[in-house]
């Protein structure tokens, strides 16, 4: 069995600790602390390459980069250059279900966060039959930190978090509904989804391993 650890950011990302994780290991933007077989990281955003760009954080090892990334290392030739040994792959898709209504793609793009991009590669690209997922926090609370936010600040305010939260929870449904033979294992301290109204409305491939805190 292929298995894939996606190592997501949240405040709950110290479950990955828990025990030993064997597989490949995909991380978003900077991972919180090191993993083992680490395949790459995901990146979608203007605001992260420009701190790479500019030195502000440094990312080792494979990168793979999403749209906005492949737009900014056209426009900055230079920084591609210098950086083209890292660059993995530049995976650009997006499905529709990252629109919401009335949306086209620019938006489309906005919603669609490392985390997303992180789980679908690993389940289009990397054709995992297990994924596991950790500090995804957002799938599950009213949460929205991330530990990228010492390194680059984020607008974290009420309203922006519950325009994000908004936008981002129904893309991980439109996620498992496109895979249904591929396994969701998130790893969160409680199984009161955010992203469905009851427990009944959970597809057969997504379950949640419960820690104490």
């Amino acid at each position: 069995m292929k298995v894939v650890h996606i190592l997501g950011n949240g405040d709950n990302h110290s479950l990955y600790k828990e025990k030993p994780r064997k597989g490949l290991h995909l991380t978003c933007n900077v991972a919180p602390f090191a993993v083992p077989n680490h395949y790459a990281t995901c990146i979608v955003d203007f605001k992260f390459m420009r701190a790479l760009t500019q030195g502000e954080v440094n990312v080792a090892g494979n990168w793979i980069l999403g749209f906005r990334p492949k737009v900014w290392m056209d426009k900055h030739p230079g920084f591609y250059m210098q950086k083209a040994h890292q660059v993995k792959e530049f995976y650009i898709d997006l499905p529709k279900y990252a629109m919401m209504p009335g949306q086209g793609p620019g938006e489309g793009y906005t919603n669609w966060s490392c985390g997303h991009m992180a789980v679908h590669y690993a389940a289009r690209k990397m054709k995992a039959e297990e994924i596991n997922i950790y500090g995804f926090d957002s799938i599950f609370d009213f949460n929205l930190r991330s530990t990228s936010d010492f390194i680059i600040n984020s607008d974290r305010d009420n309203m922006n978090t519950n325009r994000l939260a908004s936008n981002w929870r129904p893309i991980f449904r439109g996620i498992f509904k496109e895979f249904p033979n591929t396994q969701f294992i998130l790893h969160h301290t409680h199984d009161n989804y955010k992203i469905y109204n009851s427990k009944k409305d959970v597809p057969d491939n997504v379950t949640t391993i419960v820690y104490s805190k």
